[in-house]
């Protein structure tokens, strides 16, 4: 498992990555699967930043490890994030 991966600490029903293949180890869905954007969510409800700064360094490490997937890991590790509405 990569450095980006171990950073959260996980159990098997936390549906932590499985690289270098970065399915869930849970239900096998990619990775972030729909149950652990939950989770992730929750987690970090209060420091949204840190949040993508995690998600951030497994994109990293995903395109790495995947190197033909192109521009949908971007849209697969980030995409999902909720927006927030910029104050004026």
């Amino acid at each position: 498992m990569t450095d980006a991966a171990e950073s959260s600490p996980s159990s098997a029903k936390d549906h932590a990555p499985s690289t270098p293949d970065w399915t869930c180890g849970t239900c096998g869905a990619e990775w972030p699967c729909e149950t652990k954007r939950d989770l992730l969510l929750e987690e970090y409800r209060k420091d949204r930043a840190m949040l993508t700064v995690y998600l951030g360094s497994c994109l990293a490490t995903a395109t790495h490890d995947l190197p033909t997937a192109g521009p949908s890991l971007q849209e697969r590790f980030m995409g999902w994030l909720p927006r927030q509405r910029r104050h004026s």
